[in-house]
């Protein structure tokens, strides 16, 4: 049972996110907050296994949320919920450490098996927020140059969503191995997780962004 936890400052919005999630056989909400600044307490008591949170909350947004909660939480996935007009804040989610960006536009199916994926350890990127996150990033000649053929082959699949054991299944390596494969290619990239890393593999033609 996937314990998920919900930050949105909108009562109708968390009602409906609780709704959705409270429907599905594996997973339910156990907590709720209205402001960023209450996640952190919430979090240590209810140990939740994948935060929905807003990225524009009046007190604390989710950008100030997840920067205080990644030192404590570093392998907590947290979804960010936005829509389009919060551009400048996306990138500093992404750069906070957010494990993807959900649209609140999007279905309940969508999201129930966003929440399944990105507590998986996949990043969860919507096609649409992809692309406007790579129209605006920085295009060096080669960013893959310093990359062994085996890193790349684990980026691509890592781009498409596979979990470690998955990609470790693909080719036929041990998972400690592709672990740290993993771990080397971010290392190389010069990113912090495998959402940057997911990103940077649609942005230069390893995989499109519709397979993220």
């Amino acid at each position: 049972m996937l314990k998920i936890l919900i930050a949105d400052d909108h009562q109708i919005v968390r009602r409906g996110l609780r709704m959705t999630i409270d429907a599905e056989r594996d997973m339910r909400v156990v907590a709720e907050a209205a402001d960023g600044a209450d996640v952190p307490a919430l979090v240590e008591k209810h140990k939740p296994d994948v935060v929905l949170l807003d990225l524009q909350m009046p007190a604390q947004n989710g950008v100030e949320t997840l920067q205080q909660l990644r030192p404590d939480f570093p392998g907590l996935p947290v979804l960010i919920l936005t829509s389009f007009s919060d551009d400048a804040h996306i990138y500093a989610a992404l750069r906070a450490g957010a494990s993807g960006f959900l649209l609140k536009e999007m279905g309940g199916d969508e999201l129930v098996e966003a929440i399944r994926g990105a507590a998986k350890g996949r990043p969860q990127l919507h096609p649409d927020i992809a692309r406007k996150l790579m129209a605006r990033a920085p295009m060096p000649e080669d960013p893959f140059e310093s990359l062994t053929e085996r890193e790349r082959e684990a980026l691509k699949l890592l781009g498409r969503g596979m979990s470690n054991k998955e990609i470790a299944l693909e080719l036929a390596l041990t998972e400690m191995t592709v672990k740290g494969y993993v771990s080397d290619l971010l290392a190389k990239l010069g990113v912090g997780d495998r959402t940057q890393a997911a990103l940077m593999a649609v942005r230069y033609g390893l995989v499109r962004a519709e397979e993220l």
